[in-house]
């Protein structure tokens, strides 16, 4: 009885472990990715600073960036 209630109890920890790696992949695929998060973050960044430059009268959409 305890041999069953141990494998039980440790097949459970190993499906919790399992949830939190895919749970982990996912979200670094999202942040990877050019469409995801990291693109709608990137856009809106972009759109702030292109209307705080047209407020301000001086209208550059790359007045972040250096070359």
């Amino acid at each position: 009885m305890k041999v069953m209630r141990y494998l039980e109890q440790k097949a459970q920890g190993m499906v919790e472990y399992a949830l939190i790696l895919a749970f982990v992949v996912g979200v670094a695929v999202a942040l990877t990715s050019s469409d995801g998060i990291k693109g709608a973050i990137e856009q809106t960044f972009t759109n702030v600073t292109n209307t705080l430059n047209t407020a301000n009268g001086t209208n550059k959409s790359d007045s972040g960036k250096t070359e």
